[in-house]
């Protein structure tokens, strides 16, 4: 006579994780999928609106706020100009504030380029 418990087959057991497993892999590429990988930008600002394709901003992008305020990677104020004194991209981004005038950001330009920014490019939406 024996007593000892019946066990289940070692085989069905590493089936029946194989679905859980399915499940778990395509939650994770669901995640990725959906996952937002460009950090926010700086700066809370409406960029003005063109009829032109539209352009993501760049790692490398200079943000200017309504009230006239820079940044540039971490740096704000004028540690952004001081950061783009390093090695500007060619052209640099710009992605200004629909209400910052356009008056200012010529007058912007010349400190611009005494940081060594040789051409930039005016980042717009579409509308």
């Amino acid at each position: 006579m024996i007593f000892a418990p019946r066990q289940a087959p070692r085989g069905a057991q590493d089936r029946a994780i194989v679905p859980m497993i399915n499940v778990v892999f395509l939650l994770l590429i669901f995640f990725l999928m959906t996952a937002s990988l460009t950090p926010p930008p700086p700066l809370d600002i409406a960029p003005p609106v063109a009829e032109a394709p539209l352009a993501e901003p760049a790692p490398g992008t200079l943000y200017i706020a309504a009230d006239g305020t820079l940044a540039y990677g971490d740096q704000t104020g004028d540690g952004a100009l001081a950061a783009l004194a390093g090695a500007p991209p060619d052209p640099l981004p710009v992605m200004a504030d629909a209400a910052y005038p356009a008056a200012e950001l010529a007058r912007l330009l010349p400190r611009l380029a005494a940081a060594g920014v040789e051409a930039i490019r005016l980042v717009t939406v579409q509308p």
